[in-house]
């Protein structure tokens, strides 16, 4: 099935980062949702080989709208609106695959890792699927320029609503929020990542967990999938910034070939009301995080 424009944008971006902050801010949690942005370049769509349909396989498609509830709870949910086919704002930025630019110098990249090495790195050489998504290489200065003016107003805005969490409350709980597809997801509806204990308190885990298996999810812990860049870079417990990662399984909510929600979506969202409020609302969070 074709794409319609109305699914996603083509546009120039002039805010590639959406803060959605609470009238009041009454919690100490962040949502964040680095992956759902849909909105793309022209001039990246005109010379991408790979087609918009494919692209659009890579982003976790419309866990914004899952999670657009979560400033009338009190807390804050940070959105890139930008594509992940882009780049990604998951990853660090000095993860670069030097197989995809021309002339790129010998500094600003990390040592290769498995992100990089499957093509998936900050500036992505593959989409979903496994094709490539430019025709050929890319200049190092665009790989630049898509960091400069894309993935570091992402970061600046979480790590601003982090610090004024742990201003007011003394301590910060981000959810970082993904989407997998199904056929990666092992038989989960729910993957919770907290990189094994290192990057969130193992009481607000269990809390999370048990929360969902009560609304009927499978639930699995840290496999496939125990988080990513903002689990490692900002997860530091010992010093009250707490960071779970949260994979949903695709096939609850979207036809995933067409990337277009199905009649599950509702429901959906529904029932993962309830699962942000019983961890926004808990009278137990302060207790959580301090054990």
């Amino acid at each position: 099935m074709m794409q319609s424009v109305s699914d996603y944008m083509i546009a120039p971006i002039d805010e590639p980062v959406l803060v959605h902050a609470p009238e009041v801010r009454t919690s100490p949690f962040i949502f964040a949702s680095p992956h759902s942005g849909r909105c793309y370049e022209a001039d990246f769509l005109d010379q991408a080989c790979a087609p918009v349909s494919v692209l659009r396989r890579s982003e976790d498609a419309y866990v914004d709208t899952l999670f657009s509830h979560v400033p009338s709870l009190g807390a804050s949910f940070v959105e890139a609106i930008f594509a992940r086919a882009f780049v990604d704002p998951n990853r660090g930025p000095d993860e670069l695959d030097a197989r995809l630019f021309d002339a790129a110098p010998e500094q600003g990249f990390s040592a290769p890792n498995a992100r990089t090495s499957a093509g998936l790195g900050v500036v992505p050489r593959l989409a979903a699927d496994g094709r490539c998504i430019h025709p050929g290489l890319i200049a190092y200065a665009e790989g630049r320029r898509r960091i400069e003016r894309y993935y570091r107003p992402y970061h600046a805005a979480l790590k601003a609503e982090i610090n004024a969490a742990v201003e007011q409350f003394g301590y910060a709980v981000v959810i970082d929020c993904h989407s997998m597809p199904s056929s990666s997801a092992r038989g989960a509806d729910m993957v919770l990542g907290d990189r094994f204990g290192a990057s969130c308190g193992r009481n607000l885990v269990n809390h999370a967990e048990s929360y969902f298996k009560a609304l009927g999810f499978t639930v699995t812990r840290n496999r496939p999938y125990a988080g990513g860049y903002t689990t490692e870079h900002y997860g530091d417990p010992v010093n009250g910034v707490h960071v779970m990662q949260l994979e949903i399984n695709r096939g609850l909510y979207l036809r995933e070939v067409e990337v277009r929600p199905s009649a599950h979506m509702d429901s959906l969202r529904e029932r993962l009301v309830k699962w942000t409020k019983s961890m926004v609302y808990t009278e137990y969070t302060g207790r959580l995080v301090a054990e």
